[in-house]
């Protein structure tokens, strides 16, 4: 067997088309564009649609539009794995000339009727090797081939996350590589895919471990190098129970309309599983540059949505603001008008948000028509006693120079100051004046993001004068 190392690393994230790109299959594709980027190798896609009936276009398209958002780029342009059929179709009829494999009669009935046996005598249930050494000759329609899995001894994965597995051969059974139509099956298909995409490493969830033992198996019998396999430990919940919908377990696409930041969703994923010291808050290029799967756990890692928005308001902090206004105004189509007045306030816009539809929100007050409606929490703020004082302290908002959160603060303190009152005998009514609810915004921010225009004819609409 040739055991030469691989010269170049090749990663793949190799999904099926038959629902949305989940959060674990996200961390995977993650895991394997790390890896290969560390490395300064490839990482491929590989849409695994054999399943004809099952494959949908509209699932195909999620999994691109989520590797996208998620800026997962991939080298070459994508495999489908239908289209190598008769490739594969060619390594099975190989193995079977080779001796490596042989034509099954069994019929569904006939391998029914071995599995209850199986269980009534308390053993595994599965095919018994009833034609394994009857020579029967390939039939379409007729018979299928099932590889000749070796009986005695053992195989050992050496995986780079779980350490060294052994598997005594004697439990598996002779899978089957082609089916009576004709068609491939999957254990065979992507041991042939990965061989001819030249993939070094198989990066993957751990529940494939048995899929690893059976597809050695079958490159040795081939001859050909075997990757290699790191196994992911699974993600569960935040209860540790198996991770679901209730726990958060969504598309990636469904993140991304929570608000959720690409860069955000990459360094939460990361963590699932993946440690660096006790670092949790870092960029791409960081975790390209110490990534490694020597630091992947062993045990579940825990998904958490609490967690997760804690981490995206963390780059939301960090993120661009040119860019952060484009995705308000895809939420807000009407922030084109006030684009001005939002960069300006910006910092302090994100500065207490944890998502862009937070964000996108912080930002409502500013779009606002005049005179701009009053909840009833912000009503309640405007008592008699506030609204007296706030006509007191128009005059000295009218002559504020320069207009800047700096200069408001000073003013304000040095009316409270004259006036003998605190702020909160005239704060709460001048801001449910000038943003109509009891926005949460620093009070300064909001008459320095509005400008003194703006604040001034507020506070006059409320007053009535």
């Amino acid at each position: 067997m040739n055991k030469a190392p691989h010269a170049k690393v090749v990663t793949r994230f190799a999904p099926s088309p038959t629902g949305y790109l989940h959060i674990g299959g996200a961390r995977t594709a993650l895991f394997n564009w790390l890896f290969a980027r560390h490395h300064g190798g490839q990482f491929l896609l590989r849409i695994e649609d054999t399943d004809r009936e099952r494959s949908t276009q509209e699932a195909t398209n999620a999994i691109f539009d989520g590797l996208a958002w998620l800026g997962l780029d991939h080298d070459r342009d994508a495999v489908y794995q239908h289209k190598n059929l008769n490739r594969h179709t060619d390594v099975s009829k190989q193995l079977l000339d080779n001796g490596q494999a042989y034509a099954c009669g069994c019929s569904p009935d006939d391998i029914t009727a071995m599995r209850e046996a199986a269980r009534s005598r308390g053993d595994t249930p599965r095919y018994d090797g009833t034609c394994r050494e009857k020579g029967l000759t390939f039939k379409q329609g007729e018979t299928v081939i099932r590889f000749k899995a070796p009986k005695e001894g053992e195989t050992v994965i050496d995986d780079c996350v779980q350490g060294n597995v052994t598997l005594q051969n004697d439990q598996l059974d002779d899978l089957i590589i082609l089916r009576s139509d004709g068609t491939p099956t999957y254990m065979l298909s992507v041991v042939v895919d990965d061989y001819d995409m030249g993939v070094s490493h198989v990066i993957r969830g751990d529940d494939h471990f048995t899929n690893s033992f059976r597809q050695s198996q079958i490159y040795h019998a081939l001859n050909w190098d075997i990757p290699i396999f790191a196994h992911i430990p699974l993600i569960h919940g935040s209860d540790g129970a198996k991770l679901s919908k209730r726990h958060g377990a969504l598309g990636v696409d469904a993140y991304r309309d929570m608000g959720m930041l690409p860069e955000a969703m990459r360094n939460y994923l990361a963590r699932l599983g993946w440690s660096h010291g006790d670092d949790e808050l870092f960029s791409t290029q960081e975790l390209i540059a110490w990534f490694s799967l020597d630091a992947i756990g062993k045990a579940p890692a825990r998904f958490d949505l609490a967690k997760l928005t804690h981490v995206n308001a963390h780059h939301l902090r960090l993120a661009n603001d040119d860019q952060l206004f484009e995705e308000i105004a895809t939420r807000r189509p009407k922030a084109e008008a006030f684009k001005a007045q939002i960069m300006r306030g910006l910092t302090a816009l994100k500065d207490r948000a944890q998502t862009l539809d937070d964000l996108a929100e912080n930002c409502d007050f500013v779009m606002a028509d005049r005179p701009i409606p009053i909840n009833d929490k912000a009503q309640a703020m405007m008592t008699q006693p506030r609204m007296e004082n706030l006509s007191k302290l128009l005059p000295t908002l009218e002559i504020i120079t320069p207009w800047t959160a700096e200069a408001c603060q000073s003013a304000i303190k040095t009316f409270l100051e004259t006036q003998d009152i605190g702020l909160g005998q005239v704060g709460p009514a001048l801001r449910a004046a000038l943003t109509g609810s009891t926005n949460a915004q620093g009070l300064y921010d909001i008459l320095a993001i509005l400008g003194r225009d703006e604040t001034v004819g507020r506070v006059r609409d409320q007053l009535k004068i």
